[in-house]
């Protein structure tokens, strides 16, 4: 296996950068055991998984040294006490919201299972409620002329939420093999959504942490 990037450790919780297409935890079958969660478990034996990320999307994970600071963060991030934030490329040229606020606005949209098709999710009024606050960084990135680099911030956590609720305004993510058209999906050699920032209280300490990793597009 591969060596874990760590951004930060202490004698409770660990800070990794996961890269695209590397599973979180291990999957169905022997060519799904390699993961993030098994490497870092082979450099920091016992460490516990507190959240996910899709296996294309990179970016800041954390993990607990011990079950109860895995109890601890877990709460944290069921109360929605633990601030995340990515960046994604997307389709299309997203415009910024008027006047001379912070820039951010709201996807309120509900989110469900597609069961035939699973693992989609769909917008469905019958689904779970599901938001999602965006704004605009820039437009025309390097490299994607005709689109959006965009800052999202979820506030529910549905599988798939960023993805879906994009895909939802007209904006899929670029390289997003489930819910961009096979033309968006082929613009990226991979998923353009990083979580680039998670913030929270420290378990121990008290006090809030912010960590940071700039996404590499």
């Amino acid at each position: 296996m591969a060596d874990v990037q760590c951004i930060a450790a202490d004698e409770d919780l660990l800070v990794l950068d996961k890269p695209p297409g590397l599973l979180c935890v291990p999957g169905r079958g022997e060519d799904k055991q390699d993961c993030l969660s098994a490497r870092a478990q082979q450099l920091w034996p016992g460490a516990l998984v507190v959240h996910r990320l899709d296996m294309s999307t990179s970016g800041l994970v954390l993990m607990a040294r011990s079950p109860e600071v895995q109890r601890q963060l877990g709460l944290a991030f069921e109360q929605r006490a633990v601030h995340k934030r990515y960046v994604a490329i997307v389709h299309g040229l997203l415009q910024p919201a008027p006047g001379d606020g912070d820039g951010w606005q709201t996807i309120d949209a509900p989110i469900a299972a597609d069961w035939p098709r699973r693992p989609l999710r769909i917008i469905d009024p019958a689904g779970k409620p599901s938001q999602t606050r965006w704004r605009v960084l820039a437009h025309d990135p390097p490299l994607w002329p005709g689109c959006t680099r965009v800052e999202l911030e979820p506030v529910t956590g549905r599988t798939h939420q960023l993805r879906v609720h994009l895909a939802h305004l007209g904006h899929p993510i670029l390289g997003d093999q489930l819910y961009a058209g096979e033309e968006i999906a082929a613009r990226a050699p991979r998923l353009l959504l990083h979580a680039r920032q998670l913030g929270l209280t420290h378990p121990r300490h008290g006090d809030w942490r912010v960590y940071e990793l700039p996404a590499a597009f």
